[in-house]
């Protein structure tokens, strides 16, 4: 008889997953413990439910947010489908009524015959089954100790503090200056791009950043447990003036060409390893609305036409450390468990889009058996998975999709339009392709 795919978690993963394996031909069992158990976040016992934005980005063609849409809708994503059925106006945005998007998904996916849903929470994953894990970053507590058991405890992440991340490009080269401190590096080269700060410029930083409107905590009881070692740039500020200088600003070890001495204060951008041009903002991690963001990071100096693709973040975030775990198709590997794939937020991923991605992804490969293959690395989506299977597994962070994380075009044209919009066309010739190798 057929293995049945058992699915934990009815968000967007969830859900995208189910219904790829029912359109399959193939049994799902879906578990959601809403209502009967409730998140700090969540409010309703639907599925697919939105609890931050209504928005799935950018439908502006040949952007990065663009094409991982596009490729999912020649993918017969259910979700991406839904959304176009309950847009809202927005501009360019994708954007639902997330009352109406959660209520069609929950509908579609009640009424199809494959998918059985049973409102229990998950707390073993016995080898018997083929699991797909997109419990989401509010997993319950039984099950995140299930996890840790399976893949080490040192592998799962319960708190995410992410800085911003920087188009390299768009750094003022004049301003911005190369150089580690005290000229020390690994290899004898000069590691970061830093941005330096006279007197008046950094005061007037702190004063922006102890002004900008903070986004509200979901859940209440981790809203002030921060981590000493990850404190939002907000929370530093708030200790004394000079308290930034003396952390993540520290000029020590630097000097500034242009002048000859050592800035007053400096903001450091390091190149992130799997991320081509991407700059991190070293220690940056903050949890202002991403508006405010835009404006008081490009009053550092070197960023004042800088163009953002992550803004940073400080949440609680339930995730494993893809890279040390996963192989590109989303499962575990074979050192560990075969037969459990992961999808969603707990993947690594972060968005909603992603999280729809990833979810067609493993529930693809779930019913694939020993012939799932790869997304190829020139798409979004073969990206994306070969960004949470094999980046850096020692400083892991979630990512979006953007364009630094597709394969480079050699060489690449210098106006970035026409670059981009290549690189659109290269990763929809490619899934075309891979469609017509797997149908």
């Amino acid at each position: 008889m057929t293995r049945e795919v058992h699915i934990i978690g009815g968000g967007l993963a969830g859900c995208e997953a189910a219904w790829q394996i029912a359109r399959a031909g193939r049994r799902a069992v879906l578990y959601e413990m809403r209502p009967d158990r409730q998140t700090p976040a969540h409010k309703t016992g639907a599925l697919a439910e939105l609890v931050c934005s209504n928005s799935l980005k950018s439908e502006q063609e040949n952007t990065a947010p663009w094409l991982l849409k596009e490729e999912l809708r020649r993918l017969g994503s259910l979700l991406i489908d839904v959304a176009a059925r309950t847009r809202v106006p927005a501009g360019h945005a994708l954007t639902v009524d997330r009352e109406l998007f959660a209520a069609e998904i929950t509908r579609m996916i009640e009424r199809e015959p494959a998918i059985e849903i049973r409102h229990e929470e998950v707390t073993s994953l016995t080898g018997d089954h083929i699991w797909i894990v997109a419990s989401g970053p509010l997993t319950s507590d039984a099950l995140a100790q299930e996890i840790a058991r399976i893949t080490g405890s040192e592998r799962l992440f319960f708190y995410d503090s992410i800085s911003p991340i920087v188009d390299g490009d768009t750094v003022d080269g004049s301003i911005a200056f190369r150089a580690s401190r005290y000229g020390k590096s690994l290899d004898g080269t000069d590691d970061y791009l830093n941005c330096p700060f006279s007197k008046e410029q950094y005061e007037a930083f702190v004063d922006a950043v102890l002004a900008a409107n903070s986004v509200p905590a979901h859940i209440e009881q981790d809203q002030a447990r921060y981590f000493e070692a990850c404190l939002p740039i907000e929370e530093i500020a708030r200790r004394g003036r000079d308290t930034l200088r003396f952390g993540p600003m520290k000029p020590m070890g630097l000097t500034d060409p242009r002048t000859g001495r050592r800035p007053y204060a400096v903001v450091q951008l390091r190149q992130e390893n799997a991320r081509a041009g991407g700059y991190n903002l070293v220690g940056f991690q903050n949890h202002m609305r991403f508006g405010e963001q835009a404006r008081v990071l490009r009053m550092i100096p070197g960023l004042e036409s800088a163009e953002f693709l992550r803004f940073g973040q400080v949440h609680r975030n339930t995730y494993i450390n893809g890279p040390a775990l996963l192989t590109p198709t989303l499962q575990l590997r074979a050192s560990l468990n075969m037969n459990i794939f992961f999808a969603g937020q707990i993947s690594g991923v972060e968005g909603y889009v992603e999280s729809i991605a990833t979810g067609l992804v493993a529930g693809r490969g779930a019913v694939a058996g020993d012939d799932v293959a790869a997304f190829p690395r020139q798409t979004a989506i073969g990206s994306l998975c070969a960004y949470v299977s094999g980046a850096d597994p020692k400083n892991y962070q979630p990512a979006n999709i953007t364009f630094d994380l597709l394969p480079k075009l050699e060489p690449p044209p210098r106006d970035r339009k026409v670059r981009q919009t290549e690189v659109c066309r290269r990763a929809l010739a490619a899934l075309d392709q891979f469609l017509c190798a797997h149908v």
